[in-house]
């Protein structure tokens, strides 16, 4: 029994926790930034790792003055900064979502001692997990063993909020699409029978005019 419960949290835990692992570049002072939407009260956890590149052995290596900058910014709340974190080359950055909506994550180093303006090329691998995560371990990779049933039936509840809060998001915007297309539905049948009607009304006015012509030149 307690074997069957531990496998179906763990795939609850695989369905619901999303871990997104990339890597990418910045030169210098450059900016990353990636989007990502997410529900109320989503906890993110993001795990990242930098290398500075060393033209001469053509390697990439981790000094201890190569420093990094984290923000996150909420997008539909004009942009409003949740996370300022400078840290060093690995380390990692924790925010919950309090609104939903789309947030921007972005990224930006400094290289050894020339700060902010160097144009050395570095390499960051990022993971992020998107979702409940108390399951992840210490190298974010690998899901941790609960030693009570306790522990286990607050997992499953956690796991069962964040369902419910991701249906509850789609809803409403499910909801805004087909407010916004029936809007727009209405506004074309509207646009039309006006359509219809100057259309009519001209027809009318053309006919009159053609037998008031017509009179007055006795053809009829």
């Amino acid at each position: 029994m307690r074997a069957t419960l531990s496998v179906i949290l763990l795939v609850l835990a695989a369905l619901t926790t999303r871990v997104a692992g990339l890597h990418f570049y910045l030169e210098g002072s450059d900016r990353k930034c990636f989007l990502e939407e997410l529900p109320q009260d989503t906890l993110v956890v993001g795990y990242y790792n930098a290398e500075e590149f060393v033209p001469e052995t053509s390697t990439y290596v981790q000094p201890q003055t190569l420093g990094v900058h984290i923000t996150v910014e909420e997008i539909f709340d004009n942009n409003h900064r949740v996370v300022s974190q400078r840290g060093s080359a690995n380390g990692k950055f924790t925010f919950t979502a309090a609104d939903s909506g789309e947030h921007r994550i972005c990224f930006q180093t400094s290289v050894g001692g020339a700060g902010w303006f160097s144009r050395q090329t570095v390499r960051v691998h990022l993971d992020i997990a998107i979702g409940e995560v108390n399951m992840l371990t210490k190298d974010h990779r690998k899901t941790e063993k609960f030693t009570t049933l306790v522990e286990k039936a607050q997992e499953l509840h956690h796991r069962l909020a964040d369902i419910k809060r991701e249906q509850v998001f789609q809803r409403e915007r499910e909801a805004e699409f087909r407010d916004a297309s029936e809007q727009t539905n209405a506004r074309v049948v509207r646009w039309s029978i006006i359509q219809l009607l100057v259309i009519g009304g001209t027809c009318a006015w053309q006919l009159s005019h053609l037998r008031s012509f017509f009179v007055k030149q006795k053809l009829v």
